[in-house]
């Protein structure tokens, strides 16, 4: 007898019901039953989901579930399979409402300018691939509100045939042109930004399609791509009559071609860039003769293969035909200036220019003269990038008219190693631009211990009590001390990048570069507790 007895105490532990937890005892309160909404738990939020009928019992959808579907018409009910144990009868079911149905679901509950505002924030922040390729694939609503052309402002095309072989080219070439003759309407209408990448061919028939379909296209950029004539940039200049930047960096553009574009869309350019090369002689020599008035970034480097040539670049001249510059990068090239000559006065100067980069990894030309031809009707200077000029002395920085220098890089990169250079002067700079610097890179110069020590104590007391607004220090390869690193780093608080990668002078272990305020505190607490190096 003892076996029944505990069969039955199992049935009715079994069928007590069970304890409530505080997990269920918050979902009551959070959604109690009747009230219209539900609520569904997600990775990182709570949603509150609106009902769109009377919500149904745990009874009622378990019944709804066990009801046997109705055959289609036209088509015989399958007889049920013959079975030992009796069918139970079938419980009550309530017929389900006209107003029940499936949730349509919160997207398609949102107004589509709204949807819209909110796709148009994430295309702000990280463009509009792959994010609108995604969402449209989520709904219809979604769809719609992705394929708003007013998201489709900046577009980067790269061509997905380059690297396959040239076997069924032709073919993919056709299926290419014709997506992309719809996408040009239908997305690309109001095109802002466009770049091109290793488009080794169509280019032309591409062209011809933004210049039909994109009327407000301003930016364009070829990277890596071949083929590219006159005709095509000059119909696009023509078509596109808000087109004021062309990037042409890294692409094999004829000279021609360029010179036609800037003859036709020259009055309205503000941006060029540019790769050097042998060919690029022409078109500085169309924008010297006053082809782009108001241009005011001018952007002229190197490709991979350097070309060995020197650039010649009347400075007068420049001046002349580009009076609106506010950019002018000559990166990593040959320069080699032209003489002013004698009874020659001086040019008009760049009276808008505010950044000037003349950066290069190997010994260039610039001296102190032609700096200061360069400089010396531009005191709006915020940006001067010398890097590798090891002929420019502070004393010739000194002379220049700008007074709210903000970034300074004066570093040397594998060319200090076969120059004399200047070990004394640096004062001259921190003295003068010590309230407005921000950056300040004096990598590899030879200055003295104490005379670094002078240079940097300019920062521990500026004008009106304030704190200096340094952020940025690269001291690398100098003889900068311990005590002299200790003082920069307490008297500039926003100190948040400092290098002191092989600095002979400072103590094993912290010859690093430092990035954050922790990094930089660390480094004061360690300098401030080690031993001197002997």
């Amino acid at each position: 007898m003892a076996a029944p007895a505990s069969r039955q105490v199992r049935r009715r532990a079994r069928t007590a019901p069970r304890a409530r937890s505080a997990e269920d005892w918050w979902w009551d309160r959070l959604a109690p039953s009747g009230s219209g909404y539900h609520l569904l738990p997600s990775d990182s939020m709570l949603l509150v989901l609106s009902e769109p009928g009377p919500a149904r019992t745990r009874a009622q959808r378990r019944a709804a579930r066990r009801t046997p579907r109705q055959p289609p018409p036209g088509r015989a009910a399958a007889k049920p399979k013959a079975t030992l144990r009796p069918d139970p009868a079938p419980s009550p079911v309530l017929a389900p409402t006209p107003e029940e149905g499936p949730d349509a679901g919160w997207g398609d509950r949102i107004p589509l300018e709204i949807l819209v505002q909110i796709f148009g924030l994430l295309v702000a922040a990280d463009g509009p691939m792959p994010f609108l390729g995604r969402a449209a694939r989520v709904c219809r609503r979604w769809q719609e509100a992705a394929s708003q052309p007013a998201l489709w402002h900046t577009v980067t095309l790269s061509s997905p045939l380059a690297g396959r072989p040239a076997k069924g080219r032709v073919k993919a070439d056709k299926k290419l042109l014709a997506s992309l003759e719809w996408l040009m309407p239908n997305r690309f209408s109001q095109l802002q930004r466009l770049t091109l990448i290793h488009w080794k061919s169509q280019v032309y028939p591409v062209l011809k399609l933004v210049g039909e379909s994109c009327p407000r296209l301003t930016f364009l950029k070829l990277s890596g791509c071949h083929g590219v004539t006159a005709d095509a940039l000059v119909m696009l200049a023509k078509a596109c009559c808000q087109l004021h930047s062309l990037d042409l960096q890294h692409s094999m553009v004829e000279s021609t071609a360029v010179v036609s574009f800037l003859e036709e869309a020259g009055s309205r350019m503000r941006k060029l860039w540019l790769t050097y090369s042998s060919q690029t002689t022409a078109i500085l020599g169309a924008l010297l003769g006053s082809c782009c008035p108001q241009l005011q970034v001018l952007e002229v480097s190197t490709g991979i293969n350097r070309d060995s040539i020197p650039l010649q670049l009347p400075v007068e001249a420049l001046q002349k035909g580009c009076p609106q510059l506010q950019v002018l990068r000559l990166l990593n090239l040959m320069w080699l200036p032209k003489p002013l000559g004698r009874g020659v006065a001086p040019g008009p100067g760049f009276p808008s220019l505010e950044e000037l980069c003349l950066a290069s990894s190997t010994c260039n030309f610039v001296s102190n003269e032609v700096l200061g031809r360069l400089l010396h009707g531009s005191p709006n200077l915020r940006l001067l990038d010398l890097r590798g000029c090891a002929r420019i002395t502070p004393a010739g920085l000194q002379d220049l008219p700008c007074r709210e220098l903000e970034q300074l890089h004066l570093g040397l990169y594998g060319t200090s190693d076969r120059l004399t250079l200047a070990k004394e002067g640096s004062p001259l700079l921190t003295q003068k631009w010590c309230h407005t610097l921000r950056e300040l890179d004096l990598s590899g110069q030879g200055f003295s211990e104490k005379d670094l020590e002078q240079a940097l104590a300019a920062f521990l007391s500026t004008p009106g009590g304030s704190h200096p607004a340094l952020c940025s220090l690269n001291l690398r390869g100098t003889r900068v001390t311990p005590s002299t690193v200790s003082s920069v780093i307490s008297s500039c608080p926003g100190l948040l990048y400092l290098n002191l990668e092989s600095c002979r002078c400072l103590p094993r272990g912290l010859k690093r570069a430092y990035r954050g305020l922790e990094e930089v505190q660390w480094c004061l607490e360690q300098l401030l507790t080690s031993p001197l190096p002997s």
